[in-house]
């Protein structure tokens, strides 16, 4: 992006300590500067020697920060963020926003470093999740016994929040710290266990420190794809857990790609993508307005609140979503176009799987597997159960998987010869979950 001024933007960190915590060459930035930028509190810290113009953000932030940089285009410009601008602060916005060539950043240390610090913990082991301007139920991907991990508080009322959430994900033996003005005089820190948090709230300025422990009976969810049917709330359209293991190996996620869950059921596929990794992004589509909020609530549950559910029935309820890495197509197979659509949709690269158990589909797929090439696969699990006295298998539906990744140059699809239509007789394919 464009720089909206020619003069760098000074961005410093400062602490809780304020300014008798600033080096040198962050004190000399903030007296030279002619506007000064930050939050009420941060500039509260400011001695009437930076004597600069004092201009609060105004409040949704990030959609503001153009034209507030704009407005003061030419002049020194210095703007206030909490500890270091560049851990969960406003400096990705302002260098998204400038560029990195006009941007020059003093970083303080972060509420993190210290944390880790008072708590004796190792940094690089350390994980963090913010809950500032994000859903505190992120928290729950995080969630793994003896992890430890820090949440920056988004107000007073986040310790509170995050022992109520540790009880129902079946954490509450987990033990919390709450730091408050971390690096000020009146710093504070208070414990207890998230099964009976006994502190009222506090300081809005704070940290989370959570020692996990995992209750008994909890459940316990993995970081590999392939988690417990029971984790899902669900109507019987889920795909299941061997299947669904085999298929996320297939959609082979990565970080900061982006995938179509069509025919979403239970959002099972589209959550254990989000779930490999936190820069992992999906959309839901699902045409059921039932199953689409049970897909919300599931996301929800597991950690993954950011995954964007669409409503409406495929292909055309994707024509106007972003581009995607990966398309997962888990029923409605037989539905006009919609097999074609998501191939058109994907760049070069991208990749492409389909799952079934009905024989129309599955024609529909070896077609395409005969014109476009990829991977064609049956896959098919058996259970031990109860044979009379005795045991013996009992295999579920297999499904035949398509798997292909689009090559570069390959032009829209356009059949060959007509694909094999669904049978009027049967049910709709998207009532069968694969």
């Amino acid at each position: 992006m464009r720089p909206v001024s020619q003069v760098p933007v000074t961005v410093v960190g400062i602490g809780a300590d304020g300014w008798p915590g600033l080096a040198p060459t962050a004190r000399e930035a903030l007296r030279g500067a002619d506007v000064l930028i930050g939050g009420p509190r941060q500039l509260g810290l400011l001695p009437p020697e930076c004597a600069g113009e004092r201009v609060a953000w105004p409040s949704p932030l990030r959609p503001a920060v153009p034209g507030l940089l704009a407005a003061h285009s030419g002049r020194r410009v210095c703007v206030l963020a909490s500890g270091d601008p560049m851990f969960f602060g406003i400096g990705r916005t302002l260098a998204e926003t400038v560029g990195t060539d006009a941007l020059h950043v003093l970083p303080h240390p972060s509420s993190v470093s210290h944390a880790c610090a008072r708590l004796g913990w190792p940094l690089e082991r350390t994980e963090v999740v913010s809950a500032v301007g994000r859903p505190l139920a992120a928290l729950a991907a995080a969630l793994h016994d003896g992890v430890r991990l820090l949440v920056l508080s988004a107000g007073a009322a986040t310790p509170a929040e995050t022992a109520a959430l540790l009880r129902e994900r079946g954490y509450g033996p987990s033990r919390l710290t709450v730091l408050e003005q971390l690096g000020a005089p009146g710093e504070r820190a208070v414990t207890g266990t998230a099964r009976d948090w006994p502190h009222p709230p506090g300081d809005a300025l704070n940290v989370v420190a959570v020692e996990c422990r995992r209750a008994p009976d909890a459940p316990r969810l993995a970081l590999t794809p392939g988690l417990p049917d029971e984790s899902f709330e669900h109507d019987g359209q889920l795909t299941k857990r061997h299947i669904r293991a085999a298929t996320l190996a297939a959609l082979a996620p990565a970080p900061g790609e982006l995938l179509w869950d069509v025919g979403g059921g239970s959002g099972s596929i589209g959550i254990e993508w989000m779930r490999a990794h936190p820069d992992c992004r999906a959309v839901t589509v699902e045409r059921d307005p039932v199953r689409a909020a049970r897909i919300t609530r599931n996301a929800e549950t597991l950690g993954v609140p950011s995954l964007r559910v669409v409503t409406g029935a495929a292909p055309a309820a994707l024509g106007q979503l972003p581009t995607p890495d990966a398309v997962f197509i888990g029923g409605g197979l037989t539905a006009p176009g919609l097999l074609a659509a998501c191939w058109d949709a994907l760049p070069p690269g991208g990749r492409l799987v389909a799952n079934t158990v009905t024989l129309e589909s599955e024609a529909l797929l070896a077609d395409w597997y005969r014109r476009v090439g990829g991977e064609l696969t049956r896959l098919a699990v058996s259970h031990a159960a109860a044979v009379g006295n005795f045991t013996g298998w009992r295999q579920a539906m297999p499904v035949t998987q398509w798997s292909v990744t689009k090559p570069a140059g390959e032009h829209p699809a356009h059949p060959a010869r007509p694909a094999r239509p669904a049978c009027p007789a049967r049910p709709a394919e998207g009532e069968i979950r694969a």
